[in-house]
């Protein structure tokens, strides 16, 4: 439980203190219940015998001050005390109850915006190893798992369990057989739910890895649905979530028929108990049938708090364990995206000879001045447990307006070298300066300098505009620089033919358009933000000649007013480059002109 609760509170970081406010509303409100509860027997007492207000110490102390003449008149306000407590304890639990669910629901939508921050901030690295089934599956299903069945049902878990220990200390005041019946009914309610708790735990997994693959499954076949379709394969993807589904179903099923054994058992054992109770009290008491009316008043109030606040105490406690699964998910993610933050930041502060860390803060700072040249001095390096580097001592210089081309066959390391000149992993020694100051002194600024071309052109299912205004919110999209990357790409004929021009939707991963329209919007978009230095990776792969050669032209019309650093499979692509280094196993094995390296080589 220790372990738990620990775990809760790590994910819940800036929230802790809600928690104990919260914990002393519900002792506070316990007490206030058990004290209103507890009065309800002397005053059935003292209902039935008025007279015997004097064998009830604190009544007959009050009643004395009161001024009343009889017994009979003080009656009544003894009920009214009574009745105002309990209106005040129920308003008290309303206002508790309200407070908790607002708690969770504002913790569920904190920790989706505190998730997706740490996923995009994330080193590359982690993504390495990551499906983004799994990252959705943790933001959307996840967080809802944590905050309804691990927090919320730790909430309830304290609340009804000081609820609980404040009935059951009644009771025993009360009769100490009561407390034996109630204790006989509790405890092997609470030892076999605890028992079962590996089956709860084994339940709430089958529940998170079946979403996950129902989630990927949807991926896989919407994502690809032409080839789903041309092939006609969709039985095969709709077996896939049937059977997952069909897990899912199973697993639900039993967990939550299990959570309301506790309700069941509890009021049909406690309905055995009291027959038990009122046929053996004669037997083994000999107080008057008055005492066994005060008794069982009192009980028949606690019972009908008892028998919610129990069942759901031990509910609760099922529910956490349903759900641990999703806060281990939760934990670990969070745990190791903390530990890269860490590891970063001691990295920033070593003298080590890389030199390569990312010093913190100025995440938005101002690009970098660019005026001369960008220069890679020895870079080298290795994926997580790979026995060889996958660059190695690479040393070139770019000079700003030139274009160069990394040529070679796959595994060469040039997309590799890409990735580290984009910052997106981290060096294992050597730098990258730009007029002399190492990008790694504010990665971000040099990122500000930086446009990245990909073979596939990320599209949203949006408007050609926001889909080059990138991240840019519509009121502060610049229209002049708009049409000038519109321009520059060579997209006005593409928008001046749609009858929405610039407003027209492209349809999800831009499916309205073609191959060599969504290469020229990704390059419009590096040129809308400004970019010195665009990166084209395979930009043009996946065209056909005559759309590869528009794109091309688009690409080369850059040429001298933008940096430009290509990879190429296709040779004839990088024939206009000024410089072409060509990789062999991370290791720049020849450089110079087209001609010299292609043509020659």
């Amino acid at each position: 439980m220790v372990d738990y609760l620990s775990k809760v509170l790590y994910v819940l970081t800036g929230s802790r203190k809600s928690l104990i406010f919260l914990l002393l509303i519900f002792i506070f409100t316990s007490i206030l219940e058990a004290f209103g509860i507890g009065l309800v027997g002397p005053f059935i007492s003292l209902a039935s015998n008025p007279e015997s207000i004097q064998s009830i110490t604190v009544l007959d102390w009050a009643y004395r001050r009161s001024g009343f003449e009889s017994p009979q008149q003080f009656i009544p306000i003894v009920g009214f005390i009574i009745i105002a407590i309990f209106c005040i304890q129920s308003l008290l639990y309303f206002i508790s109850q309200t407070y908790i669910y607002r708690y969770t629901h504002q913790q569920k939508s904190r920790l989706i915006s505190r998730l997706l921050k740490a996923y995009l901030d994330a080193p590359y690295t982690f993504y390495l190893k990551q499906n983004t089934a799994n990252i959705i599956k943790n933001i959307i299903s996840e967080t809802n798992v944590f905050t309804q069945g691990c927090l919320l049902a730790l909430l309830l878990f304290m609340t009804n369990g000081i609820v609980v220990g404040a009935l059951i200390g009644l009771m025993a005041y009360s009769s100490s057989l009561l407390l034996v019946m109630i204790l006989g009914i509790l405890v092997p309610t609470f030892l076999l739910f605890n028992k079962l708790g590996h089956r709860f735990k084994r339940w709430g997994r089958t529940q998170s890895e079946t979403q996950r693959e129902m989630i990927r499954t949807i991926n896989h076949g919407l994502g690809g649905l032409k080839e789903t379709r041309v092939i006609g394969c969709e039985v095969y993807f709709e077996n896939q979530i049937d059977r997952q589904a069909r897990q899912y179903a199973r697993a639900a099923t039993l967990s939550q028929a299990a959570s309301i054994l506790p309700n069941i058992f509890i009021k049909t054992s406690l309905i055995v108990f009291v027959v038990l109770f009122v046929s053996l009290f004669h037997i083994f008491f000999t107080e008057s049938e008055q005492d066994l009316t005060a008794v069982m008043g009192v009980f028949a109030v606690a019972a009908v708090r008892l028998i919610p606040a129990s069942s759901q105490f031990i509910s609760s406690m099922a529910k956490m364990r349903t759900s641990s699964h999703a806060l281990d998910m939760l934990y670990l993610d969070l745990k190791e995206i903390e530990k890269r933050e860490v590891h970063n930041r001691l990295e920033s502060l070593s003298n080590s000879t890389a030199k390569v860390a990312v010093k913190p803060g100025n995440q938005y700072g101002k690009p970098l001045s660019f005026a001369n040249q960008i220069e890679l001095l020895n870079v080298t390096y290795s994926y997580p447990e790979a026995s060889e580097p996958s660059l190695d001592q690479i040393s070139f210089k770019i000079k700003k307006g030139e274009s160069i081309a990394l040529i070679g066959k796959s595994g060469a390391g040039k997309t590799t070298l890409v990735d580290v000149i984009l910052g997106l992993l981290e060096l294992e020694s050597g730098d990258i300066k730009v007029d002399g100051v190492s990008i790694y002194d504010n990665l971000r600024s040099w990122q500000n300098l930086v446009g990245y071309i990909p073979q596939s052109i990320f599209l949203t299912d949006d408007t050609i505009e926001r889909n080059i205004a990138f991240g840019v919110p519509d009121n502060q999209i610049d229209q002049g620089r708009l049409y000038k990357a519109i321009k520059a790409a060579q997209l006005e004929e593409l928008v001046e033919q749609l009858p929405d021009g610039i407003k027209t939707e492209v349809g999800e991963r831009g499916v309205r358009l073609s191959g060599g329209q969504r290469q020229r919007i990704g390059i419009a978009r590096a040129i809308y933000h400004e970019r010195e230095i665009l990166v084209l990776d395979e930009a043009t792969a996946a065209l056909d000649n005559e759309t590869e050669s528009r794109v091309t032209e688009a690409i080369n019309s850059l040429a001298g007013t933008k940096t430009l650093i290509v990879i190429a499979h296709r040779l004839s692509t990088v024939e206009n480059c000024d410089r072409v280094y060509m990789l062999d196993k991370g290791r720049v094995v020849k450089s110079g002109s087209y001609q010299e390296v292609v043509l020659e080589g």
